[in-house]
Order: structure tokens, then C-alpha cells, then sequence
């Protein structure tokens, strides 16, 4: 059975993430281990820690779980200032995970702002991993493809490759495949046959041996469009073959897939029907 969940909230404590994962019927969740939209949040409490590694004993392993970092940190910062506050911020974020007994973080790689070349700025997200990994321990950092919105890199599958080919301990990089990030890049996923052509793709530019998530997600806008937009299954320009395309597709099974979708209160019924997908497997 594929571990299937939903980023859900960890309002009032990390451990209360666990709870919220299980009340919807999921067998895998993502969250915040801190307030996404500011740099600095306070420090996990003892009893935190362990209330969640208590409310995940017997549910959730460390591999269904897909913490995700602040959206405000930027891995490609062309400023010294800039680029070192990300990267701080990034240290604090895995090293959060470490507490929490989790392996891996998803993070978007980030921006070259216009300031400088893509070629550079991919060698300084790799750059950014190195200097983290070397002060962390046991988590790795699972890259997230982008839309590829303003000047944001990750959109192409050759960008991933690049900064993982930069990456010195490459038993702890991997990549979260967005479906809605990589069908507004240009990645056709409207039918099985596409999805194949996509993954078949992926696999040959990055591999299929470095994923560590999926990101479940239709969307609002076309194919190539650039824009991140994320729609309920089945209501966006996807549409549902995708889903059951992966549901009943065997190189997803040891990875979480995870719903970004934009209604939580839909999320039991997705969950649902993406199960009633893997089960209708031939």
C-alpha cells in the first residue's frame, strides 16, 4: 500500500501534526516544524519532541514523513547578507528535523534574482546543501521542482541533476516531483502515456534512484504556463489520469505522496479516491 497523506497543520505544536495526518485517513503527512512565513520561530520544546516521536511510534516512520522548510529561504541569494541568513535558516530547519528523528527536508532550491548566471546559481544552491550536510547529521535535502515562476530555478530536471552532480555526500540529496510544478514547466502529465514520456524522462536526466517524494497536485493554469497554481484533483487541467496513473504505478510505492491540493477539508475524500485508484490496479 502506497503512503499517502496531506501537508497538514501543525498549529500548536509539531505533535499535534501526527493527530491531524491520522484524522484524515492518512498513511504519510508533511508540515511545518515552524512558522513557514517568518525566518526565526522558537525553538522545539523537550516535550514537543517527544510527544511527536510518540504520536508517530507505530503510524508513521521517518519515511513517510515530508517536513518541508520556510518559503522565505533562497539557496541561490546573489547577496552575501542575503544568501548567509537563507542558509542559517536552512541549518535551523534541518537540524529541526534532526530533533524530530525525521530524514529528509523539502525545500524549493531557489532564485537567482536576475543578479547573476543560472549556471552559478545552481553551484551555490549545491554549495548551500554542502555547507548544511556537513553540520547536520541523518536528514537529507530533498529538492522540490518548480514552476519555474520569475526567475526561480528547479523547473527544468537538468537543474536538479546539476546541483545533485555538486552535492558531496550524495547519500543524504534526493527530489520531491511536484505534479503541478512540473506540468506549469512543461512536463505533460494529461494521460498515462504522458506521464510515462515524463517520468521515463525524469528518470533518464536525474534518475529515478533520487526520488523521496511527490507532490500531489493538479493545476489551475496550463502546460508550460509557469505559474504555480494548485487545483483539486480531477478540477485542474490535469485531470484524474495522472493520479491513478501513479496510483497503480510500482516506483512510487516506497515514497510519500503528499497532497498540496487547496482545500483541506476535501483531503479525506481524496485520499479516498486515490486509494480506490491503487486498489483498481490490474
Amino acid at each position: 500500500m502506497k503512503k499517502v497523506g496531506a501537508h497538514v497543520s501543525a498549529a500548536g505544536g509539531v505533535q499535534n501534526a501526527p493527530e491531524n495526518a491520522q484524522a484524515i485517513g492518512a498513511t504519510a503527512f508533511a508540515l511545518f516544524t515552524k512558522n513557514q512565513r517568518q525566518w526565526q520561530g522558537p525553538p522545539l520544546k523537550p516535550e514537543q519532541i517527544e510527544a511527536f516521536i510518540a504520536r508517530c511510534e507505530g503510524r508513521y516512520a521517518p519515511d513517510q514523513i515530508l517536513p518541508h522548510d520556510s518559503f522565505l529561504i533562497n539557496l541561490a541569494h546573489p547577496e552575501t547578507a542575503g544568501l548567509k541568513k537563507s542558509r542559517e535558516a536552512f541549518l535551523d530547519e534541518m537540524q529541526r528535523c534532526e530533533q524530530l528523528g525525521l530524514d529528509r527536508l523539502n525545500f524549493h532550491p531557489g532564485s537567482h534574482l536576475n543578479r547573476y548566471a543560472e549556471e552559478q546559481a545552481l553551484a551555490t544552491i549545491a554549495d548551500s546543501i554542502n555547507g548544511v550536510l556537513e553540520r547536520t547529521k541523518g536528514v537529507a535535502a530533498v529538492i522540490e521542482n518548480t514552476a519555474g515562476q520569475g526567475t526561480n530555478l528547479g523547473h527544468r530536471f537538468e537543474h536538479l541533476a546539476a546541483i545533485i552532480a555538486r552535492v558531496d555526500d550524495q547519500t543524504r540529496v534526493g527530489v520531491c516531483i511536484d505534479t503541478c510544478h512540473a506540468f506549469a514547466a512543461g512536463y505533460d502529465l494529461r494521460t498515462a502515456a504522458a506521464c510515462e514520456t515524463t517520468f521515463r524522462e525524469f528518470d533518464r536526466v536525474v534518475g529515478l534512484r533520487w526520488l523521496r517524494g511527490l507532490h500531489l497536485n493538479d493545476s489551475k493554469r496550463e502546460c508550460g504556463s509557469r505559474v504555480d497554481r494548485h487545483a483539486p484533483l480531477g478540477q485542474g487541467l490535469i485531470g484524474l489520469d495522472a493520479f491513478r496513473w501513479i496510483m497503480r504505478t510500482d516506483i512510487f510505492d516506497d515514497v510519500p505522496l503528499i497532497l498540496e491540493t487547496p482545500e483541506p477539508d476535501d483531503w479525506p475524500a481524496e485520499i479516498k479516491l486515490l486509494r480506490q485508484f491503487e486498489q483498481a490496479k490490474a
